[in-house]
């Protein structure tokens, strides 16, 4: 129906001037025509152009005046001629109408406002406000003072209405032509395909958008550097372990009890199960030796090592809970030289900033063999690092409790123009290594680092919330170029 009047008016008009004059006389739903309009001008059998009035209308308090009368006038009526004190006028007209009616009415100077009395001082008003507001209702103007005092008191707030004015466009027809999408077989037989119409083919548009998945940034880089440590002839080591126990992620690695990083405010400890059953007793027995005793050149912690909080379950706070597993493993078998990688999550009660999280990603590399020195794990370093576009390396002595020597890495970043951490590294003690029961003549030299540090040099992304999280902006992952690393 709409759309037979939008074209059966311009057969013999050149123009609708304004749509909504048009549905109005009509008796048609204004939208209506506008859909009507807007599928017309797609198919070029109109030429359709904006219109837009600015129009007022009441809020919902505004409504209220309207069919109640304004708060003073309400506050005026209520006043008998005798006056009324404030708490009874307050109770009657309730406080939000009493207070905008005493300053309204105060300002029009239609009340004395004494300290224990309010009374008249004019006997009639004139209701101004509900008189606007019913002839904006009533869609009339009003002056324009008029409307900055009601907008001012939050009555009226602006609406913007959107039409159309039409004229014939270059495909005009009194009534549409059905288009046809396809030719079939029945067209060719009856002859019809000589009277069809078919609808033009539109070679620049786009089809739909794919909604597939998307590599993360941090997932592009852990690929590649997980191609390094392959290239590199390393093996990776299984990971999915969330949950350790205290015994693999610091005893076993020489970390005393008492150490601070131990307690809550490091370390996520489980509540069930708080502990864990299974643990090869007599490596056990081995490693709390060497706690309380010493041995192997070294004194020991000279304290009494408990059984309790070895047994204690954590969220792991570092990926080298895996490589002691992995040593200690290949201890129960003839020695063969072995170089594990690992590249998973690790999690630490850490206060939250634009560098820190408590949940992270750690990459981590040892080789296991006999005689090697310091010379081999700065060797293997520079390898390393080399093949993630690192080739100015630096290295400052550390403290770890399970190596030594231990050094921390600097790489000099050519955009920063400084020297940068970019690593942890050293050798394992040995009674870390021979209370698991590898050869004496066997060392074993291992770094670290985070995953999120280089990606976030690589995307240039400075607060790390927005690289990893519930935060993280979605079009960075649909978009995020292909991470390049290294060298071959």
């Amino acid at each position: 129906m709409a759309e037979e009047a939008v074209l059966g008016y311009l057969e013999n008009n050149n123009e609708i001037r304004d749509s909504g004059d048009f549905a109005a006389e009509r008796g048609i739903d204004h939208n209506e025509i506008v859909n009507v309009i807007k599928s017309l001008h797609g198919f070029r059998y109109v030429d359709a152009e904006d219109i837009k009035r600015e129009t007022w209308v009441l809020t919902d308090e505004g409504n209220n005046y309207a069919n109640v009368g304004s708060p003073e006038v309400q506050l005026m009526l209520a006043i008998p001629p005798q006056g009324i004190s404030r708490d009874e006028l307050q109770k009657n007209l309730g406080p939000t109408v009493f207070k905008i009616g005493c300053a309204q009415a105060a300002k029009n100077k239609w009340v004395e406002m004494g300290k224990q009395l309010i009374s008249k001082k004019v006997e009639h008003v004139e209701d101004r406000v509900k008189d606007l507001l019913l002839q904006i209702q009533q869609g009339q103007g009003i002056g324009s003072d008029d409307i900055k005092a009601l907008k001012a008191r939050k009555l009226i707030v602006p609406q913007t209405w959107k039409g159309y004015s039409v004229k014939k466009g270059p495909s005009y027809a009194p009534k549409r032509k059905k288009v046809v999408t396809d030719l079939t077989r029945d067209n060719f037989q009856s002859g019809e395909w000589k009277e069809l119409e078919f609808k033009e083919y539109n070679y620049s548009a786009k089809g739909q958008p794919l909604e597939g998945g998307h590599l993360h940034p941090l997932l592009k880089v852990r690929c590649q550097i997980k191609q390094i440590f392959l290239c590199m002839g390393f093996e990776e080591m299984p990971t999915n372990n969330y949950v350790e126990s205290s015994f693999w992620n610091f005893d076993s690695l020489f970390q005393p009890q008492q150490h601070p990083a131990r307690d809550s405010h490091d370390t996520f400890f489980l509540d069930a199960p708080s502990t864990t059953k299974e643990l090869p007793e007599d490596y056990v027995q081995r490693v709390k030796q060497i706690h309380e005793y010493g041995g192997y050149g070294s004194r020991g912690y000279t304290y009494d090592w408990k059984r309790e909080e070895a047994n204690k379950n954590l969220l792991r706070t570092h990926t080298t809970a895996v490589s002691s597993r992995m040593l200690y493993q290949l201890a129960q078998k003839p020695f063969s030289p072995k170089k594990y990688f690992s590249i998973d999550r690790v999690f630490r009660n850490e206060a939250v900033d634009r560098t820190h999280l408590a949940e992270f990603h750690q990459i981590e590399g040892l080789v296991c063999d006999r005689g090697l020195t310091l010379c081999d794990l700065i060797g293997v370093l520079h390898d390393f690092f080399s093949r993630l576009g690192m080739t100015k390396l630096k290295f400052k002595p550390a403290y770890n409790p399970y190596t030594e020597p231990s050094m921390e890495i600097f790489s000099y970043h050519e955009g920063f123009k400084k020297w940068v951490e970019v690593g942890n590294s050293g050798m394992f003690r040995p009674e870390m290594l021979r209370p698991m029961g590898l050869p004496e003549d066997v060392q074993v030299i291992a770094w670290g680092l985070s995953l999120e540090r280089p990606t976030m040099i690589m995307y240039g992304i400075d607060n790390i919330r927005d690289l990893f999280g519930h935060k993280v902006d979605l079009g960075l992952i649909k978009k995020n170029p292909i991470c390049r690393l290294g060298i071959d």
